[in-house]
């Protein structure tokens, strides 16, 4: 899947820093605004909260278990007192590590002195008679970070993150400066998972278990890749279509990429795509070869039938153009 990313040369010029950096803010301004975790660069909860060599944001996982498995989280601080944050953070990692993250998130992990693994998620129940569902399902902190270090020294733009666990990761360029082209070629030339030199990957951005996915923006387009291999890393368009072409419609209130954070990080979108949409390969051993992430049109699609069959019941024929 393909992404779009910012310049490689993070200490551009004035006009560089002025368009880049607003569209940055523009994107995580919204965010903030519309259910999820965000702070200024300079202020409490951004990213100099990340731990970088776990590749985890800690407040959010503790908060997270604190909220919906108080239970858990009394019986991890009584077998390991003060311990206690750095053992279930080490799991964690060691979990991502071996299980991959969507594993992770769907299923929880396994920790010593606990009867029922963690749960590290809550999608939206299909019914809402649970309350406790509903209450969990509430409790799911997403964050989106800006500027955020690898252990390598490089910059990500933003990282998307659930439950403490990130799930994404975007490059950001302008249409002013430098086109998306130039933020794929970020990906594939300068954050590199496994670069030669380094005594070990990056777990951010290595597969299986780091980003889900990572997402290339500008002000006009946007692409998406699910696994970072260097210069051969696949990219593919996540655009709208504009009058029966490639790109995206101009849009009256600004960016013609606003659809990516108004509609597919809204909220309820993104835990559905995290919790339903996404889908693991395997071969025949079962290992993990890739994530199918679902492009913007599929997606949509698939909404209008579900809303379609919701409103006109089960029985009617519907012609998708592809």
């Amino acid at each position: 899947m393909v992404m779009i990313i910012e310049n490689v040369n993070k200490t551009p010029g004035p006009m560089t820093l002025h368009t880049e950096v607003q569209l940055e803010r523009d994107i995580c301004t919204h965010l903030g605004a519309h259910g999820w975790l965000y702070a200024e660069p300079g202020t409490d909860g951004d990213a100099r909260s990340y731990d970088t060599p776990r590749a985890l944001y800690p407040a959010d996982l503790i908060a997270w278990l604190q909220a919906t498995q108080p239970q858990a989280w009394e019986t991890i601080t009584k077998n390991h007192g003060t311990s206690a944050e750095a053992v279930l953070l080490d799991r964690l990692r060691k979990s991502l590590d071996t299980q991959c993250t969507l594993e992770v998130l769907r299923h929880g992990f396994d920790m010593l002195g606990l009867k029922s693994p963690l749960r590290m998620a809550q999608f939206r129940p299909a019914l809402g008679m649970n309350a406790d569902l509903q209450a969990r399902y509430a409790a799911n902190r997403l964050r989106v970070l800006r500027q955020v270090r690898t252990n390598h020294d490089d910059i990500i733009d933003l990282v998307l993150l659930l439950n403490g666990i990130p799930v994404a990761t975007a490059e950001i360029k302008t249409d002013f400066t430098q086109d998306v082209n130039q933020a794929i070629d970020q990906y594939r030339f300068d954050s590199i998972p496994r670069p030669k030199g380094k005594a070990s990957a990056e777990p951010l951005l290595d597969f299986p278990r780091g980003a889900l996915v990572h997402f290339a923006i500008s002000n006009r387009l946007v692409h998406m890749a699910t696994r970072l291999l260097g210069p051969v890393t696949q990219f593919l368009p996540f655009n709208l279509g504009d009058a029966g072409g490639a790109g995206n419609p101009p849009h009256a209130a600004g960016h013609r990429t606003h659809y990516l954070w108004e509609q597919v990080w809204q909220r309820d979108s993104w835990l559905e795509i995290l919790g339903r949409y996404l889908v693991t390969q395997r071969d025949s051993k079962k290992k993990v070869t890739g994530f199918i992430f679902p492009r913007y049109h599929q997606l949509d699609a698939t909404r209008k039938l579900q809303a379609a069959v919701l409103a006109e019941g089960a029985g009617h024929k519907y012609l998708i153009q592809h």
